[in-house]
């Protein structure tokens, strides 16, 4: 049977915010704790570790989860680590579940994306709940995706100093930045993304840092760009908010190509995807150790959330499989304040390269079930 071991404690504590370049402190996100004593955590033995990826039409980014979960395997040879995706490639959301739970008494299940929507905080405790009914001896716990944190921060200025020393010029003042994010119906996944990108200003000299977003929501690229250029930028650095290729990666590539051709007087330099940092390997290691000592937000609150219910009863629960049980009946006090504010954003855009399903629905800290679908996209939008 399988054992885990906590991962070594790291040298300083992101529980507390600690200064970057200028002095500012930042408070992570909740069960970001890359320091924390996880040597207490006991070895658990018959747990199984199972990454959801979101997947992709492009068989190299599922390449590329593929080789990222043996590097994992690598680091921590004593543990079970399996892997399954959402869409796109197999094994599916359901099937994963059902077989990192065989031999296993307990499995963790730990979402491999960067923001919360409707995936995350829909689809995975959806299956989640199916594989629970089709597995009562085991237990399966939801840990939190990887959330607009410290360890993401440190990645992301890492590559916005690489594309820095590729420029003519590497002048802060006048360069740009445009933090390049998927896009959601959901405020708080695109919210993540301003975060970061505040982040990142706030940690550099850069006076100029945007998002952007691919699809589903605005602004987009080429709007931030223009605006960029009228301010008098001389050069702009974009940085994408994903982990790993796929279409939208490749169609990135070709954006920033023809607005090379559009802005002749400009200078352009992006970055590319970062899901195989070692920053993403810690992170997941944290989870673990949390999720193992039993941590008060070590488990994502939308697993077994009645909200999420109520959103499901209405019509805006989705699997790509369409193979889990009904969801319980609806809570009667629909009204009621919820107990955890977070929204269950589940977006619904089709057509949009890797992210083909996305269902609007988003829950304030009341409960009227605010229904935020996202606006008709012109065809041919990025998504």
């Amino acid at each position: 049977m399988t054992h885990l071991h906590a991962p070594h404690a790291h040298g300083h504590s992101h529980e507390h915010g600690h200064e970057h370049g200028h002095g500012t402190g930042h408070a992570p996100a909740a069960a970001v704790r890359i320091g924390v004593d996880a040597g207490a955590a006991p070895a658990q033995a018959g747990t199984t570790v199972l990454l959801v990826g979101h997947g992709s039409r492009e068989p190299e980014g599922n390449d590329e989860i593929h080789a990222f979960v043996r590097q994992w395997r690598e680091r921590q040879p004593g543990w079970r680590i399996e892997v399954c995706f959402i869409e796109f490639a197999p094994p599916g959301l359901h099937d994963g579940l059902l077989l990192a739970a065989k031999g296993s008494s307990r499995v963790l299940v730990l979402p491999l994306i960067l923001n919360a929507a409707g995936h995350v905080k829909m689809e995975i405790p959806e299956a989640i709940e199916h594989a629970r009914e089709h597995c009562p001896g085991v237990e399966f716990l939801y840990g939190p995706h990887l959330t607009a944190c410290e360890p993401i921060l440190a990645i992301l200025q890492r590559q916005l100093r690489r594309c820095m020393q590729k420029l003519d010029m590497p002048d802060p003042t006048t360069t740009g930045v445009v933090l390049l994010g998927r896009g959601s119906s959901d405020r708080q996944a695109n919210g993540d993304v301003a975060k970061m990108a505040r982040w990142l200003q706030e940690d550099s000299h850069h006076e100029l840092v945007e998002i952007a977003f691919t699809g589903i929501t605005w602004p987009r690229l080429e709007r931030v760009v223009q605006r960029q250029a009228l301010l008098g930028m001389k050069q702009i650095v974009v940085l994408p908010y994903y982990l790993y290729t796929g279409t939208l990666m490749q169609r990135i590539g070709r954006q920033v190509e023809h607005l090379r051709v559009q802005y002749p007087q400009l200078r352009f330099a992006q970055s590319g995807h970062f899901g195989m940092e070692r920053e993403i390997f810690e992170l997941l290691e944290q989870r673990v150790a949390d999720l193992q000592a039993g941590l008060p937000d070590s488990r994502l609150p939308c697993d077994g959330c009645k909200y999420r219910e109520i959103a499901h009863d209405l019509g805006h629960g989705h699997s790509h499989e369409h193979t889990h049980a009904p969801a319980a009946a609806a809570p009667a006090a629909a009204g009621a304040e919820h107990a955890h504010a977070h929204d269950h954003g589940h977006d619904h855009a089709h057509g949009h390269g890797d992210h083909g399903h996305d269902h609007g629905h988003a829950h304030g800290h009341t409960h009227g079930h605010d229904h935020v679908h996202a606006a008709p996209q012109p065809a041919g939008a990025a998504a």
